[in-house]
């Protein structure tokens, strides 16, 4: 028993920067000695080598992730985490030298990295966290206190071409192709202006994007940039897109091959990834039970998916409204009213100036409704109208010069946008 006492103290030895080899060793010679294996699980302490510090097995650091959720403070992430509230404070101060914790979002990823302090206790060593993805910031513990440092990661940056046919949504068939859903929302929101994608979009149509894209030296992407060309074919139609920057310090917008802008004073859809459940005319009420002429059109959607003005303009009315629930009416200018109703949330005030595409409240389910939905009404001149059938009045329009330096600038990018292969997945890095 002598020499394998012995000889598991000359291991642990060897192996103090490896515990876990030296575990492994003195366990495979109790093993090798123990007479049977009956006496080996039964017996442990008979065999086990006293020589070995169980201490000795922790691990000399230890790695923790946490989440900012709602209403966290980074004090309070550290110090539940384990850190003493000492080193909790002195790794926030050293912080504020390469990153402002108020700015953390919720979500945000921490890295914690903690030391062995002693034999069975463990201190704040590091602090990591990405509050981009060109940028890390950590915090390290220092000879005295902790220290701040940052890293920009740099990425290669190309324009990618992905194009798709759909199948059963244009969703589905843009996750097929890799897109993410902040660069599908973007593409969806281009061509909302134009395209009723509840009646519109069939099986068998198509869709191409240009943009920017920055990715890793694997060849995979890990940021997009925006769309600067797109079209979609619907049923043999089709409709192109680019993006441009007027000379004269106007905004940058999406515009036709001729030269007009494809904003339209009113957004036909006001919420993004909706499926239209029911349209404008007459129909049989499904709380009522009698047929009523049904003045809007309704998009199923889950409770607080975000809700979008449709236009720029004045929030006349923001609040209850009998069996319309919570309900927001937006005066727009030319004659034109907007209205959303069963809403869960509101999101702005009567009087308030809100512009297109600026969040206005929830999907929700309150007052006569059967469940979470939008209910979308267009008037005109104080007359609800079929959304689907109104020629809303066309943005801005190039012309002469302006219009010359466009055109030049979509046949440059015509040709790039040919001069690049199609990728078949956007994050294979193809």
């Amino acid at each position: 028993m002598a020499s394998l006492i012995g000889g598991a103290a000359l291991l642990q030895a060897r192996n103090k920067t490896d515990p876990a080899r030296a575990v492994e060793h003195a366990v495979a010679e109790a093993f090798r000695i123990a007479p049977t294996l009956e006496s080996f699980v039964t017996q442990p302490d008979s065999w086990w080598p006293d020589a070995l510090n169980t201490a000795d097995l922790l691990p000399a650091r230890v790695l923790k992730k946490v989440a900012v959720a709602p209403g966290d403070t980074l004090m309070q992430l550290l110090t539940d985490a384990g850190a003493e509230p000492g080193d909790s404070h002195a790794a926030i101060n050293a912080l504020h030298a390469k990153f402002n914790p108020r700015k953390l979002k919720v979500g945000q990823e921490i890295t914690l990295t903690f030391e062995r302090n002693d034999a069975d206790s463990y201190r704040l060593f590091e602090m990591a966290l990405s509050p981009s993805i060109e940028r890390e910031v950590s915090v390290v513990r220092a000879d005295e206190g902790f220290r701040a440092s940052e890293t920009i990661r740099e990425f290669n940056v190309d324009r990618a071409r992905v194009a798709g046919e759909i199948e059963d949504s244009l969703y589905n068939a843009g996750i097929n192709a890799g897109l993410s859903n902040s660069l599908l929302g973007e593409l969806i929101r281009i061509f909302s202006y134009d395209v009723d994608f509840q009646r519109e979009v069939q099986t068998g149509d198509r869709f191409e994007l240009f943009f920017d894209r920055h990715y890793d030296d694997q060849g995979k992407t890990v940021k997009t940039g925006r769309i600067v060309g797109a079209s979609m074919t619907l049923s043999g139609r089709e409709l192109r897109y680019y993006l441009y920057q007027p000379s004269d310090g106007g905004e940058a917008d999406y515009f036709t091959p001729t030269g007009s802008s494809v904003r339209k004073a009113l957004l036909r859809t006001p919420i993004d990834g909706a499926r239209l459940t029911s349209g404008f005319g007459m129909r049989r009420h499904p709380i009522l039970g009698f047929s009523l002429m049904h003045k809007g059109v309704d998009f199923g959607a889950a409770t607080g998916t975000p809700i979008q003005a449709a236009g720029d303009g004045v929030v006349e009315v923001a609040g209850w409204n009998g069996a319309y629930g919570q309900y927001v009416r937006i005066k727009h200018g030319n004659g034109y009213a907007t209205a959303y109703a069963h809403m869960s949330r509101l999101g702005v005030k009567s009087g308030q100036r809100v512009r297109q595409g600026q969040i206005i409240g929830a999907v929700g389910t309150t007052g006569r409704s059967t469940g979470p939905h939008l209910h979308y009404e267009v008037m005109v001149n104080g007359k609800q109208v079929n959304p689907a059938g109104v020629r809303f009045p066309s943005g801005r329009k190039l012309e002469g010069r302006e219009y010359e330096r466009f055109r030049k600038h979509v046949e440059g990018l015509d040709q790039e946008i040919r001069g690049t292969p199609v990728l078949a997945l956007l994050n294979r890095g193809e």
